[in-house]
């Protein structure tokens, strides 16, 4: 199986004493997220766990923890914008977040890092020539770190919509996408990095940018050493490429404070949940009250039966 760690939230950057205390107890209990008195128990044994996706705007908590993951295969998917604190107000400068990804790359290699620039949205001041500009900046910057940059372009969730008027953040045009990406596109040209785009909800096709995978077979194969078997997420929109993964995150518990976020509804629970966090806990907001219905998920390997591919 494939542990996503997480869509839902940023664990390397918040959460990392609880995330290794859970490797070192080898289970995890997950709430459902409609449902928080349904919990999955899923067992986190290297003998089931093919592959660890991390999702993080900022890694630099576990960069001196990482041989903790010695028995796992993982990578990282690094979100690396510039629009600073207007838009991601709580996340570290752009300088020191690149600082972060070099050395994060360093340690396990840039096959292993995925950038994500991601999402992309326009307003008065984040227009497309600013686009353009900060990207290619971070290219000089990230060339020989990273072989892959997913491209993300805003989804406007009903209930971020209010918070995108007040900021003039309109639905991208495709006359805006596609000249950003032909640019981004010139900017990655002669350089280690291959362009994605995040979705098929983007067909830049022509452009010969494909619709990528974030938790994509053809890596997790390439880093475990070995054919999977594994078919498209169905707990993903249509609209998604990645392979089946389980998960481990929970809404309303991430701190960065982005104004586009889609994981986070209320800011009354975000408080909350803050409190109620224990990193000894094998739930990852609160603990078990007693009334909770826990159920074993059938875990196992992806892997399938034939020899390794290398």
């Amino acid at each position: 199986m494939i542990i996503s760690a997480s869509r839902r939230t940023d664990i390397p950057a918040f959460y990392s004493d609880w995330f290794f205390n859970r490797l070192q107890e080898g289970f995890i209990l997950v709430p459902n997220p409609f449902n928080p008195k349904r919990i999955s128990q899923v067992t986190l044994h290297p003998n089931v766990v093919d592959c660890i996706v991390c999702w993080t705007k900022n890694p630099f908590p576990i960069l001196n923890r990482l041989d903790r993951l010695q028995d796992y295969n993982y990578y990282f998917q690094f979100t690396l914008n510039s629009y600073g604190q207007d838009i991601e107000k709580k996340v570290p400068s752009l300088i020191k977040r690149i600082e972060t990804f070099k050395h994060l790359s360093d340690k396990i290699g840039p096959d292993k890092v995925i950038w994500r620039y991601d999402p992309i949205l326009t307003n008065n001041r984040f227009n497309t020539d600013f686009h353009k500009e900060a990207f290619a900046k971070i290219v000089s910057e990230l060339n020989g770190y990273t072989e892959r940059c997913m491209l993300g372009f805003i989804d406007h969730y009903s209930y971020i919509r209010k918070e995108m008027e007040l900021l003039g953040i309109n639905p991208l045009t495709m006359e805006e996408i596609r000249e950003m990406a032909l640019s981004f596109k010139e900017s990655v040209h002669n350089t280690s990095i291959h362009l994605d785009t995040c979705t098929v909800k983007v067909n830049l096709s022509d452009l010969k940018i494909p619709s990528g995978m974030c938790i994509d077979i053809d890596l997790v194969e390439r880093i475990v050493g070995h054919k999977i078997k594994a078919k498209k997420d169905s707990n993903q929109r249509d609209v998604c490429r990645c392979i089946e993964s389980i998960d481990i995150g929970m809404y309303a518990s991430c701190f960065h404070d982005c104004n586009y976020c889609y994981a986070i509804r209320n800011q009354k629970d975000l408080h909350s949940n803050a409190r109620l966090h224990d990193k000894n806990s094998p739930l990852l907001i609160g603990n078990l009250q007693g009334d909770e219905i826990i159920k074993k998920r059938e875990m196992k390997s992806l892997k399938d039966d034939h020899p390794s591919l290398f």
